[in-house]
């Protein structure tokens, strides 16, 4: 509700038991049920990104939620099956500008799996989960200062590639 309240356009993913409001009068249903009601000719193939192997593709279907919305914004609950298993489904709640194509919330969704690769390197090269939460402070410095040495950690890699040299005395294993 903040994001909203702010304007900030989001995809957010949730569980399948997930309650959302429809286009029905003041009608609630969970995440999956009203995707289970969805057409067969709703879904599209789309891209959501490109990995390793080349572009991520999935079927993709988005359903209007929200009987009553702000005017020039939309809100909807995107689904995506996996390709391996069809009736393993991931659910985004989505509040985008009005006009959002599919296409693009596929492609914010997917976006997610960068973030969580760049917070899994953190915990591995810079000890981001090495914190015990005493307070919001404390938590906030930590997380920072990580993400701060994962991006010098970055800027190293990128240099080392281009064959840059790096002087002694910024180097991190300087005494």
């Amino acid at each position: 509700m903040w994001l909203e309240e702010c304007d900030i356009p989001h995809v957010l993913a949730v569980p399948k038991s997930q309650m959302v409001m429809t286009m029905e009068f003041f009608g609630q249903a969970h995440a999956h049920t009203l995707v289970s009601d969805l057409s067969d000719g709703v879904w599209t193939r789309l891209s959501c990104g490109d990995d390793a192997h080349g572009p991520r593709e999935y079927d993709w279907a988005a359903a209007p939620i929200r009987h009553w919305r702000r005017e020039g914004w939309d809100h909807w609950l995107l689904a995506r099956p996996s390709l391996a298993n069809p009736t393993d489904i991931a659910y985004y709640i989505c509040f985008c500008p009005a006009g959002t194509s599919l296409e693009e919330l596929a492609r914010v969704a997917g976006s997610r799996w960068m973030v969580e690769e760049c917070f899994q390197t953190a915990k591995n090269e810079t000890g981001l989960d090495h914190y015990q939460v005493r307070g919001y402070t404390a938590w906030y410095r930590h997380i920072t200062l990580s993400m701060a040495a994962l991006a010098f950690l970055a800027i190293l890699r990128e240099e080392a590639k281009k064959g840059i040299h790096i002087p002694a005395a910024t180097h991190p294993s300087y005494p």
